[in-house]
């Protein structure tokens, strides 16, 4: 199967080029590689210039088509005519060997699969459960044969009765998923979400829909929309053979203010597109649960290292929250 690979970049040009190389290593290489590159000055073009790589082609965009929904769309509408699966990568990723290998074979496996994601082998923290050994169900997720140590939030929403009632990768009618990943089992999973640093969907897809122009700037969530509108063209799968690394980068990213804003008003968009009419139920626990985080982030200012953003954020999460009494986000 004949696979493109769209690199949406903005002034990280050291992380793109361990991304290439780790590319340029690949067990089965792309077709083609677009790099769109929304950056304010030309160091990206440069280190492209500097160290050739097979199958490039480089884009840098005008102000007008700059973030990541527009760039992803402009990579899009470039994809060659003979492409049947279109991949993205965050640009601060770096592939394990048989990375496209192991996707196409998933593509290739099951015909009503229209999406595939990969799994962050470097944040995994699922441990196999030894036998017999208990684990506090309010402190410790167990799935699978494997078992997760919960964060705060987590642990507050399971005594709390706010955990969702989903598998991984699904999303509950109230929103709010499980954000643990996959256990490194070699299995697929099927799941509602995909994650933009790791995804892949069949060419028809695009034939039919584009990243929503909603998602402005930097896009938080934008990946959760697609993977749920592009459930009406298949399944979407999680494979757990399909591994990377993910760095996140700290440059391009939005300040701390406007993150958390996103948090909150991103979020309400997504469980809406997911959920357009939810019950009372689901509506008290979308918000019981956007203001315990908030609340968690607050307790932040006082627990963690980085005080001046956790405040920053949670001022961004509590103004994102009482905006949508008087101004909830709208469908572009």
């Amino acid at each position: 199967m004949k696979f493109s690979l769209i690199i949406c970049t903005y002034l990280r040009p050291k992380p793109l080029l361990q991304l290439l190389q780790s590319v340029q290593q690949q067990t089965l290489y792309p077709d083609e590689i677009l790099i769109i590159d929304g950056s304010t000055n030309e160091a990206t073009q440069v280190v492209l210039e500097q160290n050739h790589f097979q199958n490039v082609h480089y884009f840098l965009v005008p102000k007008e088509h700059r973030g990541l929904t527009k760039q992803r769309n402009f990579g899009i509408a470039r994809v060659g005519t003979a492409i049947e699966i279109v991949c993205f990568l965050d640009d601060d990723t770096v592939l394990e060997m048989d990375y496209f290998e192991q996707l196409v074979k998933t593509f290739q496996s099951d015909a009503t699969i229209s999406g595939v994601g990969g799994v962050a082998i470097n944040e995994n923290k699922w441990k196999a459960k030894a036998n017999g050994k208990y684990f506090n169900t309010k402190r410790y997720y167990e799935w699978e044969g494997y078992v997760y140590k919960e964060g705060q939030r987590n642990v507050l929403r399971n005594y709390l009765g706010l955990q969702s009632n989903e598998d991984p990768g699904k999303m509950p009618n109230y929103s709010h998923g499980r954000t643990c990943g996959f256990p490194l089992n070699g299995k697929t999973y099927e799941v509602d979400l995909l994650i933009g640093m790791s995804m892949a969907f069949r060419r028809g897809v695009f034939d039919q829909i584009q990243f929503s122009s909603y998602f402005e700037g930097y896009g938080l969530y934008e990946d959760a929309d697609f993977s749920i509108r592009a459930l009406q063209f298949g399944k979407n799968v999680i494979n757990t053979k399909v591994q990377l690394n993910h760095f996140h980068h700290p440059s391009g990213r939005p300040n701390q203010y406007h993150y958390g804003k996103m948090v909150v008003r991103n979020g309400w968009y997504v469980w809406r597109v997911k959920n357009p009419k939810p019950l009372c139920k689901d509506r008290l626990k979308w918000h019981a649960i956007t203001l315990l985080l908030t609340f968690i982030r607050f307790s932040n200012t006082f627990t963690s290292n980085q005080r001046k953003a956790a405040f920053t954020e949670a001022c961004g999460r509590t103004v994102g929250w009482w905006s949508l009494l008087f101004n909830k986000p709208k469908e572009k």
